[in-house]
C-alpha cells in the first residue's frame, strides 16, 4: 500500500511540475523590456511608426492570444497561426496556396510576415495599406476564416480570461475592434528579422565563402532592383512572367486598381529567410529556388507583359544559380525563427 501511495504521490508531483511549467513558465513570460522597439541602424525609418501604439508587454501579450486563437473564425477551427506558422517566418510551409475554414483553399501563397512596419501595404494585391487594419481582411474573407468582427467580439466577451487580458492591456475589460488590432498590430509589428548572416556580415562579425560573395555580387547585379537590401523588396507591384494559372483567374493588382496595366503585377515580397518559406510566387508554384533560379535565370520565359528589369537578368548559368542561392540561405534569421516572445501560448496563455 505503502509502495502505491508513494508512486500516486511521485505522479501528482510530476503533474504538477508540468502543469506548471505549462501555465508559468518564464520562457512565455512577456515584460516591457521585452517589447521595446529596436530600430535596426542598417533599416530605413519604418512606415508604421506606433505613436499611437507604443509597445507594450500587456497589450503584445493580448496580441499573441488573439494571433494564437481559433476564436477569430467562424467554426473556431483555424487561427492566423494556422497558415502563418513561426518556423516558417509566419509563411505556410509547403503548402501551395493557403488553407483556411470548412477546408476550402485559397487562391494564393501565404505570404511571410516579417518587418511589416517597413510595408506600405498588404496582400498580394496591396489591398490594404495599413498594419492595423490588414487582420480585418483573412478574419472576414469567406474563404480563409469567414468571421465577422462584431461576433469576433461577442466571444470575446464571453472570455473571463480574456476580460482579464484586456483589463491588463487597457485598464479596463472594455472590448473593441480597434483594441483588438492595436494588439495584433503590436504582436506582428515586432516580428523583426535583422540578424541573418548577411546582417553580420555588414558589419564585419561574419564572413562569406567564396560562393556566397560571388552570389551577393550577382544578387546586386541582377536582383536588387526589384528586391532592394536591406529589406529585399522595393514594395512595388511587378508582372514577373509567370505563365497565368488559368483555373485560379488572379489579375493580381488589377482588381484593385481596375487598370489594364496592373494586370498579372504582385506585390514585389521581401526575401528575408527566403531558405524557409517555400514554396515561392503569388500562387505558390516553385517549391524550390532552385525551381525560382530557373525562371528568372531564362530570359525566354519572359513575354512583353513582364517587367522590363527581368529581361536584363539575361542567362544564369549553373554556377551562377548555385551561387545566388548561397547567398539568399545567409538570409536565414535563426533568432528571428526562434524567437520566444513569438511562440503560440498554447494552454501556457
Amino acid at each position: 500500500m505503502k509502495t502505491k501511495f508513494k508512486a500516486f504521490h511521485l505522479i501528482v508531483v510530476v503533474l504538477s511540475l508540468c502543469l506548471g511549467f505549462a501555465f508559468q513558465t518564464p520562457f512565455l513570460k512577456i515584460e516591457d523590456k521585452d517589447v521595446a522597439l529596436v530600430l535596426p541602424p542598417h533599416f530605413p525609418k519604418p512606415i508604421y511608426k506606433f505613436k499611437q501604439n507604443v509597445p507594450n508587454a500587456n497589450v503584445f501579450v493580448l496580441g499573441r492570444k488573439l494571433f494564437y486563437d481559433d476564436l477569430l473564425s467562424k467554426d473556431n477551427t483555424v487561427n492566423c497561426g494556422t497558415c502563418h506558422q513561426r518556423i516558417a517566418a509566419f509563411a505556410h510551409i509547403d503548402h501551395a496556396l493557403s488553407h483556411g475554414i470548412y477546408a476550402k483553399i485559397g487562391t494564393r501563397n501565404v505570404p511571410a510576415l516579417q518587418n511589416l512596419i517597413w510595408k506600405d501595404a498588404f496582400m498580394w494585391d496591396g489591398r490594404v495599406n495599413d498594419l492595423e487594419s490588414q487582420p480585418v481582411n483573412p478574419i472576414t474573407n469567406p474563404i480563409e476564416m469567414d468571421e465577422t468582427m462584431p461576433s469576433v467580439i461577442g466571444k470575446l466577451k464571453k472570455s473571463a480570461a480574456y476580460k482579464t487580458l484586456f483589463f491588463k492591456a487597457f485598464q479596463d475589460c472594455v472590448i473593441t475592434q480597434d483594441r483588438i488590432l492595436k494588439s495584433l498590430a503590436q504582436f506582428t509589428g515586432l516580428m523583426i528579422s535583422a540578424n541573418s548572416r548577411y546582417d553580420k556580415y555588414l558589419i564585419e562579425k561574419d564572413s562569406f565563402n567564396i560562393s556566397e560573395k560571388k552570389g551577393l555580387a550577382l544578387f546586386r547585379q541582377k536582383c536588387a532592383v526589384c528586391h532592394k537590401e536591406p529589406l529585399f523588396t522595393d514594395n512595388s507591384y511587378k508582372n514577373n512572367g509567370i505563365v497565368p494559372d488559368t483555373a485560379l483567374k488572379d489579375t493580381g493588382r488589377e482588381k484593385i486598381t481596375g487598370k489594364k496595366n496592373d494586370r498579372f503585377k504582385f506585390k514585389v515580397p521581401g526575401l528575408r529567410n527566403i531558405e524557409m518559406t517555400y514554396p515561392y510566387m503569388h500562387d505558390g508554384r516553385f517549391r524550390n529556388l532552385q525551381a525560382v533560379l530557373a525562371h528568372y535565370g531564362n530570359p525566354n520565359n519572359f513575354n512583353s507583359e513582364s517587367d522590363a528589369a527581368l529581361k536584363k537578368i539575361g542567362l544564369l548559368s549553373p554556377e551562377e544559380k548555385k551561387d545566388i542561392i548561397a547567398f539568399l540561405k545567409t538570409l536565414t534569421d535563426k533568432s528571428f525563427l526562434y524567437d520566444r516572445r513569438f511562440v503560440d501560448p498554447g494552454m501556457g496563455n
